[in-house]
């Protein structure tokens, strides 16, 4: 994605706020206050009875801010204007409020929880995944297939259970296709459409489906050839995600088994982000993708 194409995204006619999207825009506020007083995270810890690195997750809105807190913190920060504090209560509360996943909460990873909010409110995703389709891209019976595999394994999981993530992972794609003004990136490696998983009619399900959403003006779906000799080599699944709000900042995630990274520290995000550009720069063209995923169901 260009700088012009990312600017694009974070004007478009995106306004999801999640409690995730809350607490930080709640957390960016605290912190320019305490700043604006002079005060440490040592001195804002000690007015609620807490410890700097309470602030420090409090800022940087890893935890949700207890209304208590909250108004020692404006308190000690001479916040005094009723629609300040009001507009700032409002957040408090949002940002404890429960995600759409809730309900899917006792079969989804707790380390994915965040990552699902901010996924929903992300004007612009660049994913990347060298072993399979991404998942805001994958049919029914691909995911399905996909959450056999690594669930199943990761966990001994019952077929109910299974089918609450499945669901949970197609609930994510109806949130992405109502939603206006987000845009989708996806590098898909060439292995990853030759692997057939779970036989040869699902993946031409899976291609057809894939071939349909890259003719989106939301979804940019782009190949990676397996004989392109790599200019960069990235072996771990990982997406971007960018959001409209300035205060917001971009948000790399690389899930793992049994844990997920959240990156949003500017070295961390650039170093993610060149690595995307580049891998997308060594991809074929949308139109050359699209030529190629035709010409792969064709010879199925």
């Amino acid at each position: 994605m260009t700088a012009g194409q990312g600017q694009a995204a974070r004007s478009a006619a995106v306004r999801v706020r999640t409690p995730a999207i809350r607490r930080i825009l709640l957390g960016a506020r605290l912190r320019r206050l305490r700043e604006l007083k002079g005060l440490s995270r040592e001195e804002a810890g000690y007015a609620i009875r807490g410890s700097h690195s309470k602030i420090s997750r409090m800022e940087l809105g890893r935890t949700a801010v207890k209304e208590r807190d909250l108004d020692d913190l404006l308190v000690l920060y001479g916040v005094t204007d009723d629609a300040e504090r009001g507009a700032l209560l409002r957040l408090a509360r949002e940002g404890n409020a429960r995600g759409w996943w809730h309900r899917y909460g006792d079969v989804i990873p707790a380390w994915t929880h965040q990552y699902l909010d901010l996924e929903e409110a992300a004007a612009s995703i660049r994913v990347y995944d060298p072993c399979q389709i991404p998942d805001l891209l994958q049919t029914e019976e691909y995911a399905r297939a996909s959450l056999a595999i690594r669930d199943g394994i990761r966990s001994g999981e019952t077929v109910l259970e299974m089918e609450e993530r499945i669901g949970a992972r197609l609930m994510r794609q109806r949130l992405f296709k109502r939603s206006t003004g987000r845009t989708l990136s996806a590098v898909v490696d060439e292995a990853a459409l030759r692997r057939f998983l779970g036989g040869p009619d699902l993946m031409r399900g899976q291609l057809e489906h894939l071939a349909s959403l890259s003719g989106s003006d939301r979804v940019d779906v782009r190949i990676m050839p397996a004989l392109r000799r790599p200019v960069v080599t990235a072996t771990r699944a990982f997406t971007v995600l960018r959001f409209q709000e300035q205060a917001v900042p971009d948000v790399v995630y690389v899930d793992m088994l049994t844990t997920a990274l959240y990156l949003d520290k500017p070295t961390e995000r650039r170093a993610y982000e060149r690595i995307w550009d580049r891998l997308a720069a060594q991809c074929l063209p949308p139109a050359a993708s699209r030529r190629f995923l035709d010409e792969l169901l064709a010879s199925l």
